[in-house]
């Protein structure tokens, strides 16, 4: 059975060939091709991928990705769809599930919805499964700017919750885990989730930036 992360990658790629290099992206002003460097780079260059974490290496992790964008398209494209090299740990199946499901589903949202791709109706249940995991596990970090409120994040339709920031009052997040995700990872303007409760706990929270 393909991986959530592999599923992913491969969708985000076939997406990459329709677009092509000059598509806008829900990064700034990244195209299609400065998103496809970036990939490259974080599975391909060790010693460039550890600025995407700390400050203090960004500069020359910057350089590195643009060196990258200077590759041709189709080369690029070709190997974000290979993978990670067969000395990178992510080769492996359970690593590159943990590492790269969120990865590549967040980075598959960036260029779908900046291209007027609206949600997709359904994901598969392991995909949603690795997604609420991550939910669980990166919200109290990636709502660590949140000040003033509580924040409780609801898989809807389930009895799946988790409160991350313990205050009050508390604001209720509420959508499936794909749109929870891109919510806290900072794609609150494309995520499609509702914010419940206290007036000044909902405001504090919109007001709120999430994400890395």
């Amino acid at each position: 059975m393909t991986s959530p992360a592999r599923t992913e990658r491969l969708a985000l790629c076939d997406l990459f060939d329709e677009l092509g290099p000059n598509a806008p992206t829900l990064l700034g002003d990244w195209t299609t091709r400065d998103l496809a460097a970036h990939l490259v780079m974080r599975e391909r260059r060790p010693d460039a991928a550890t600025g995407i974490a700390v400050p203090a290496l960004a500069t020359y992790a910057e350089r590195v990705r643009i060196s990258e964008t200077e590759r041709p398209w189709t080369e690029l494209v070709a190997l974000v769809r290979d993978g990670p090299p067969i000395w990178n740990p992510m080769r492996v199946p359970a690593i590159d599930t943990l590492a790269n499901s969120v990865e590549f589903f967040v980075h598959h949202e960036d260029v779908r919805r900046a291209n007027d791709r609206g949600p997709r109706s359904t994901l598969t249940p392991a995909l949603e499964a690795a997604l609420w995991r991550n939910v669980r596990r990166g919200g109290r970090y990636l709502s660590r700017r949140l000040r003033g409120a509580g924040l409780e994040i609801v898989w809807a339709g389930t009895d799946q919750r988790v409160t991350v920031r313990k205050a009050e009052p508390t604001a209720r997040l509420s959508g499936p885990p794909g749109e929870l995700l891109l919510y806290i990872f900072g794609r609150q303007a494309a995520a499609q989730v509702d914010v419940l409760g206290p007036a000044q706990a909902v405001a504090t929270v919109r007001d709120t930036h999430f994400g890395m």
